[in-house]
């Protein structure tokens, strides 16, 4: 096992969001997509009430959820942009994407933390939207469809969370104890042909939507490695957003130094290693589900490293 794979597992071990954890983003996003699903569901339970058309439904109720291709459409409704991707109007799209967001959501959790899956989920399903708006303005065959063509659903965003966790635990494997487990990259791939299976039978819009949401999730792992994490100002702003309300808010305290022990004897002068302690180790957990394990210092992944050598 690698060094990257030790801290990985001792993470996953030591580090788990729970489903009660206080705002958890993978549960948070689940519930936003059930609330949506539910308010379109009961909307259309009345109209088969009063048995209206499902057509009907549609023009008078699911315009206002689904972002349309047609720009002077989506000026019209500009937060379908955002709505879309929260929404459904079947039973069997919103349990395929919850399932598959689940799978994909609770690994790039466990391995970044709770502040980058729904960075990820809105950046990916934005691209999704943008590649959608694109393929029906410009490719010669889907012109004729454009001012009735719609985009629905959480495919784009789902597809940028599975290929971000891939690209960035592309050694992660499944069920370990079965020949040496199953790596994430065939999971990936098995939603990959399902998810565009599902979209055989509509036009090529849809399709590269969805690789533009995956495409999304690519670039930003790629531009994450490189120090530039586009979660950040998404995570202030809803951070700002909540204080606005929160009466009780304390400024920050800011550490002078860092509570860290060090053992130098039977060493070289000035050749210090940090003692591991409960509480060093846990303070160095909080940081990753902050921040994630890329920003953790040398010093940091060290006492990871000998902690999960250890068992501590």
């Amino acid at each position: 096992m690698g060094e990257s794979e030790r801290h990985s597992d001792y993470k996953r071990r030591r580090n788990r969001i729970s489903l009660g954890s206080e705002g958890n983003a993978l549960v948070g996003l689940f519930t936003i997509n059930v609330i949506f699903f539910l308010t379109l569901i009961t909307i259309r339970l009345v109209y088969y009430f009063f048995q209206s058309a499902d057509a009907t439904f549609t023009s008078q109720v699911v315009k206002y959820f689904e972002m349309p291709a047609a720009l002077t459409l989506i000026s019209e409704r500009p937060w379908t942009i955002l709505t879309y991707m929260f929404s459904h109007v079947n039973v069997l799209h919103i349990l395929s994407n919850m399932i598959w967001l689940w799978a994909f959501g609770f690994i790039l959790q466990e391995l970044t933390g709770n502040k980058k899956l729904i960075p990820i989920y809105i950046y990916s399903g934005l691209a999704g939207a943008l590649v959608f708006i694109l393929a029906s303005y410009l490719v010669p065959p889907l012109k004729p469809y454009l001012n009735t063509s719609s985009l629905i659903g959480a495919n784009a965003a789902t597809m940028g969370v599975a290929v971000a966790t891939t690209t960035l635990a592309p050694y992660y494997r499944f069920f370990k104890n079965l020949n040496g487990g199953i790596p994430i990259w065939v999971l990936t791939l098995i939603y990959i042909v399902i998810d565009f299976a599902g979209v055989a039978t509509q036009n090529a819009a849809y399709s590269l939507s969805h690789l533009g949401g995956g495409l999304s999730g690519f670039l930003f792992v790629i531009l994450l490695r490189k120090g530039k994490d586009g979660s950040i100002w998404m995570n202030n702003l809803y951070d700002w957003f909540m204080n606005l309300f929160n009466p009780n808010k304390k400024s920050p305290v800011v550490s002078i130094k860092e509570k860290v022990f060090y053992n130098s004897e039977g060493r070289k002068p000035y050749s210090k290693t940090s003692n591991i302690t409960q509480q060093r180790v846990d303070e160095i957990l909080d940081k990753i589900n902050q921040k994630g394990f890329h920003f953790l210092t040398d010093e940091e992944k060290n006492i990871l490293k000998r902690a999960a050598e250890e068992d501590l």
